[in-house]
Parts: C-alpha cells; sequence; structure tokens
C-alpha cells in the first residue's frame, strides 16, 4: 500500500479537469489509467509545463495508458447545474467512458465526485500523483482544442489566446461585443453584462 492508500491488485485511475473558472466553454475532464509497464518521463500538473509540452505528452499518454477517456459539460450544463455540479457531471462521464473499470479513483483537489468505487482526493494532486498529472494533461489539451475551434465560430472575443478565461483582453472583447453563446451566463462578469442589457 502506498502513501495514499493503493494496493498493487487496484485498478487505479487518476481524474481532473480543467475549465472551471474561465467565463466560457465547456468543462472539461479526463480520467486515465496508467500503465506501469510502459511509465511517461516529464508528467506534470498541466498548469507547470508548456503548452508544447503538454501537446508532446498528450499523444504519448493516449498511446501507453491502459485506458483513458474525456467528458465534458456543456456551457449550458454549467449555467443549469453550477460549476461544481457539471464538474462532477465531467468526471463521471470520463470515469464512466473508461474501457477499465477502476476499483480506485484518485481525484485532484478536496471534493469528491460521486463514482461508484473508492475516492481519494489529493490537494495539489496534479503534481504528485502522474495518473492525474496524466488526466490534468488530457483536460486541458482536449479544452484547450475546443477552445480554439470556439475562436473560429465567435471571432472577436480572443478565445484561442485566453481560452475562456477573464483576462483584461476577453473582459475588453466581452464589453464591446456582448456576450456569445459560448459564454457562461451564471458567471458574474458575464451575467452583469446581460443585466445592464435588460
Amino acid at each position: 500500500m502506498d502513501l495514499f492508500g493503493t494496493t498493487s491488485a487496484e485498478i487505479v485511475c487518476g481524474i481532473d479537469e480543467a475549465g472551471r473558472g474561465p467565463l466560457a466553454g465547456p468543462v472539461c475532464a479526463a480520467a486515465v489509467v496508467l500503465d506501469p509497464a510502459r511509465p511517461i518521463a516529464g508528467l506534470n500538473d498541466s498548469k507547470q509545463l508548456s503548452e508544447k509540452k503538454r501537446d508532446t505528452l498528450a499523444p504519448l499518454i493516449r498511446e501507453r495508458a491502459l485506458a483513458w477517456a474525456i467528458g465534458w459539460a456543456s456551457v449550458e450544463e454549467i449555467d443549469e447545474h453550477n460549476i461544481r455540479q457539471a464538474n462532477f457531471l465531467a468526471m463521471k462521464r470520463a470515469f464512466k467512458d473508461l474501457q477499465l473499470v477502476p476499483t480506485h479513483a484518485l481525484v485532484d483537489g478536496k471534493d469528491p465526485p460521486p463514482l461508484a468505487c473508492k475516492i481519494t482526493c489529493i490537494i495539489g494532486g496534479d503534481a504528485l500523483e502522474p495518473c492525474i498529472s496524466a488526466a490534468s494533461i488530457l483536460a486541458k489539451t482536449s479544452r484547450d482544442a475546443v477552445m480554439v475551434e470556439l475562436c473560429a465560430h465567435y471571432p472577436g472575443y480572443g478565445f484561442s489566446k485566453h481560452k475562456g478565461y477573464g483576462s483584461a483582453m476577453h473582459i475588453e472583447a466581452l464589453k464591446r461585443l456582448g456576450p456569445s453563446p459560448a459564454h457562461r451566463r451564471t458567471f458574474a462578469p458575464v451575467r452583469e453584462l446581460l443585466e445592464r442589457a435588460l
């Protein structure tokens, strides 16, 4: 048994999300079961890696992992349920789509999603546990790719640059253009603009 209570007989998956904080775009979660026989060098919290490094590691994770899956929750689901519940939805969808059935999920953070297995939450887990690091990288690169697509659909907001986060450039574009269908209407800066327009 290791530091986080996992044993060699368990099927352990790492779970992490990307996109809790942005003002636009879906939230994405990934679940990854790594193969101990095929280690991947350089895994770390996706936020600590350059975009180039993440883009190099993501296909390696897909190739070498025993199982991996991506789950999404839409902007509409975020606005309907709140970001926490939408995050859980994305995590459940990723977990459910794994080709293996994990017996233990290591989840980044301190908020356990409702999954049908043993769950261990690890604060800063995306930098401590390789399987969570791998999930962090897949979630981040998958979501970034969607934000680049949304940038083509809704030009002017700069989604490909800031990925929907509330940067000064994004806030300026939001005030100038108004919210797009990709924006989360329940998030304060967007909601306030909509209220002013009434």
